[in-house]
């Protein structure tokens, strides 16, 4: 089993900055992909950016189009520990962020970041943008 815990998630204006992160109850070789997803006020479950580590020192992102350019998903595997830096955030990034993780598939599958093939969820942080 794998619990994820966030934090990081608050009150931001537009055009500001915000840095999630997500602890992990297990290493990387549990779980080579994880991801953030949110949902949004009235709308469905998205993805944001996943992560997938080949090495220590290589890892490889993917971002939704919608944030890419100005969100930067890492991993500190040493640690258990993924962030989200969020910048030149907008109104539209309201909403709830989840960590997520999955424990099979490859890098291929992880880039594809479809919800339902994460079994690990964390408990969801609020982002605000106003």
């Amino acid at each position: 089993h794998v619990q994820l815990v966030e934090s990081g998630g608050g009150s931001v204006q537009a055009g500001g900055s915000l840095r999630l992160s997500c602890g992990s109850s297990r290493d990387y070789r549990a779980t080579p992909c994880i991801a953030w997803f949110r949902q949004r006020p009235g709308k469905e479950r998205e993805a944001v950016a996943s992560v997938y580590h080949i090495t220590d020192t290589w890892t490889l992102a993917e971002y939704a189009s919608s944030v890419e350019g100005r969100f930067t998903i890492s991993r500190d595997s040493a640690n258990n520990m993924m962030y989200l830096q969020m910048d030149s955030v907008k109104p539209e990034d309201t909403g709830m962020y989840y960590c997520a993780a999955r424990a099979s598939g490859g890098q291929w599958t992880c880039k594809a970041m479809e919800p339902t093939g994460f079994g690990y969820w964390g408990q969801g942080t609020q982002v605000t943008v106003s």
